[in-house]
């Protein structure tokens, strides 16, 4: 069954930026979007705790059918790596919580997927969500037109993942059945 109302997520300790992004009768539309922006000089537990209360009400609020998040990939300092794999925790939790299936792209394909180019910076990512959304002006800050990317990214990328897995189910079912009638001639 396709879904239709994704909510993306980039997750980052300091700013997590979300977007709900729904597949309407002429194309994708964004139906809400927003920032959660974390304290610097809170406590880190508590930091967390906003983030995972903020991405709670979201869900709760708007409903969404399935999550998507861009999938970690590192080349900075441990620290934030470390804090930012948190967050991704605390989010996860509230997805679960909520019973949401969540898919994960890494930021290459979601660029790929979005603009064509795996490679394109924030500002091509900006202006190819701006136009596949046909919004007026650029979504800001560049955390949520992230989190827009990716929820546009997993609706693009879904029929295909879904028609994978029925082929993939079905050739299970298929191995499990030529196995059950490989026993019962061995039986008889």
């Amino acid at each position: 069954m396709k879904k239709n109302k994704v909510l993306g997520i980039d997750p980052g300790l300091d700013r997590t930026g979300w977007a709900v992004i729904e597949n309407g009768s002429t194309g994708p539309f964004l139906s809400a979007a927003g920032l959660i922006h974390t304290d610097k000089n809170s406590p880190f537990q508590e930091r967390l705790k906003q983030t995972y209360e903020a991405v709670q009400e979201v869900i709760v609020k708007l409903k969404p059918e399935v999550a998507a998040l861009e999938a970690m990939f590192f080349l900075k300092r441990a620290m934030t790596m470390s804090h930012t794999i948190q967050t991704r925790g605390v989010i996860m939790l509230a997805m679960a919580q909520n019973n949401l299936e969540v898919f994960e792209y890494p930021a290459k394909r979601v660029k790929l997927t979005i603009s064509g180019n795996g490679a394109a910076d924030k500002k091509q990512m900006q202006r190819m969500v701006q136009l596949t959304l046909k919004m007026k002006e650029l979504l800001k800050p560049d955390d949520v037109a992230d989190a827009a990317a990716i929820a546009l990214c997993h609706l693009k990328s879904s029929p295909l993942t879904e028609q994978i897995k029925i082929k993939q189910d079905f050739l299970s079912r298929l191995a499990l059945a030529k196995q059950e009638q490989i026993k019962n001639k061995i039986r008889k």
